[in-house]
């Protein structure tokens, strides 16, 4: 009998699991000094960062396409070209998520997996050579 290989979002452990992996990025967010840089480019309140942030994921993971359905396609790009980001706010945000995946039990391929993920996506919003 051949298993079908579970998702991401699946392995993350569903709705809840995706939602606590991003109250705990933006907690990592809000009290890394790493961050800082990052965190002044988002709203004193977080909420509705939040929100985005786990709809996007929930689809981007395999889950329901929750942001699609709302905002349709996330034209990841184009959303965050406003903002300059550099690679040192590229490594920030990676940072902050890999503290909060380290707090997930993942097996080390499928972590593997996602850290590749989150990174060509990272890397993908840089449109900055260097900070300002």
């Amino acid at each position: 009998m051949t298993t079908i290989p579970k998702t991401p979002y699946e392995l993350l452990g569903g709705a809840q699991g995706v939602r606590t992996l991003v109250e705990r990025f933006y907690q990592l967010m809000d009290t890394l000094p790493e961050a800082a840089r990052i965190r002044a480019l988002h709203p004193a309140d977080l909420r509705g960062s939040t929100g985005k942030l786990y709809k996007f994921l929930s689809g981007w993971l395999g889950g329901p396409a929750l942001y699609v359905e709302e905002y349709g396609h996330p034209m990841l790009r184009a959303r965050h070209l406003p903002f300059p980001i550099a690679t040192a706010d590229r490594d920030a945000w990676l940072l902050c998520m890999k503290h909060a995946l380290d707090e997930v039990e993942l097996d080390p391929l499928a972590r593997m997996q996602l850290d590749q993920a989150f990174f060509k996506t990272a890397d993908h919003m840089r449109n900055r050579d260097t900070m300002m």
